[in-house]
């Protein structure tokens, strides 16, 4: 893979990253150009975009060649991510301009444009983005000799894939499109319940605001099944034999080909159906502080047989009051396993970590940078046209 990446931002930065608080945290906007730019721990086969660089965060791109593989794999300490593609490709193929379809139920592996060289106290965390869970697309990032997925080991060096499954639309995905981001973290900051009380009581980071005491293992979230009132729409439900939806095209699909609107009941209760795919929303309005970003656990076998939320990154600025924004309710991606599963209104349905940042990012998320759900209520991924 080449190394060679050219100069994005015209303005200098000093070696040490500005505004830097703490020691050690997730990486702000600032810091991650410094990775770029100077001590080049974030490489490209391409020139980086400026606008791949959030908040706490860095979108990546989708390379050239993709393969379909027989099954998901780790590599393993043993084994590069290559290796496992040599063994179980069925066959390769070429995204390119012009792109290529990806089935839904099929698993590919496609080499990212970015590539990572770390230093040894800096590791890497990654997730799909909001727009890419929001269709039911399943993405994971794989590193060569790696025993988990999504997880980046302080001092990694070489290339990055991205194992891709669509489980409900095919899509149409080309080079250079972003499915997934990366957050790089420096240290081993304390992942107790305190440093997440501290932010809340000083902004409130839902709304119902809860009490200090009610943050364990993370700030609980519950799900919205009332709405406006009986017969209101509280969810979709995705279509079995929905059409292809290309990645490029924004606001374009009619919801009606592709979901079932959910209607609220006097019972406030959805019963989950296996293997369908559904689109709801929480009752609480999140904030993130611009000092922090937040990430929601995808499962937890204490809350009930379901997955909640494949991309579950919220950055720094999200609902924040600064960005005129009172709170934003968060879009929950579910997904029953193996039997019917009842929620209620209310019922909680999965925890927000929240994440210190080294300093405070000179971007917060918003309008500003092109954002699409700063003010969203319920709303599907930007890909359809919004009503």
């Amino acid at each position: 893979m080449s190394q060679a990446v050219q100069s994005l931002f015209p303005e200098p930065h000093d070696d040490a990253a500005p505004g830097q608080a703490h020691p050690t945290g997730l990486l702000p906007a600032q810091s991650l150009r410094l990775l770029i730019e100077q001590t080049r721990e974030i490489r490209s086969l391409m020139p980086i975009q400026p606008d791949q660089v959030q908040p706490a965060s860095l979108d990546l791109r989708l390379g050239p060649v993709g393969y379909r593989v027989r099954a998901s794999f780790l590599p393993g300490k043993a084994a590069r991510v290559q290796d496992k593609i040599d063994a179980f490709a069925m066959h390769r193929f070429e995204l390119g301009d012009e792109g290529a379809v990806l089935e839904k139920g099929a698993v590919y592996i496609v080499e990212l444009m970015e590539s990572l060289a770390l230093r040894s106290r800096t590791s890497a965390i990654a997730n799909p983005k909001s727009s890419i869970g929001r269709i039911d697309v399943f993405t994971r990032l794989i590193t060569d000799h790696g025993l988990e997925f999504d997880r980046v080991r302080p001092n990694y060096h070489g290339p990055l894939y991205a194992e891709i499954a669509p489980r409900t639309f095919p899509i149409l995905a080309r080079a250079g499109d972003r499915l997934s981001q990366i957050r790089i973290k420096r240290g081993s900051p304390s992942a107790s319940d305190d440093p997440m009380r501290r932010p809340h009581e000083r902004d409130g980071l839902v709304e119902p605001e809860i009490a200090s005491q009610e943050i364990r293992r993370g700030v609980p979230v519950t799900i919205d099944l009332a709405g406006d009132g009986v017969g209101a729409v509280i969810g979709y439900r995705a279509r079995r034999h929905a059409g292809l939806i290309d990645l490029r095209r924004l606001q374009h699909y009619p919801v009606e080909d592709y979901w079932h609107p959910v209607h609220a009941t006097e019972h406030r209760r959805l019963v989950l159906d296996p293997d369908e795919f559904y689109i709801l929303a929480s009752k609480e309005a999140v904030r993130v502080p611009p000092d922090h970003a937040a990430e929601m656990l995808a499962y937890d076998t204490s809350i009930g047989e379901f997955r909640v939320h494949y991309a579950g990154f919220f950055d720094p600025g999200f609902g924040h009051a600064e960005l005129q924004a009172e709170g934003t309710r968060a879009v929950l991606e579910v997904r029953s396993h193996e039997v019917p599963f009842v929620v209620e209104d209310g019922q909680r349905v999965g925890r927000l970590i929240y994440e210190r940042l080294i300093g405070r990012p000179d971007r917060l998320y918003g309008a500003e940078i092109g954002s699409s759900y700063q003010h969203q209520g319920l709303r599907l991924s930007k890909h359809f046209k919004q009503r």
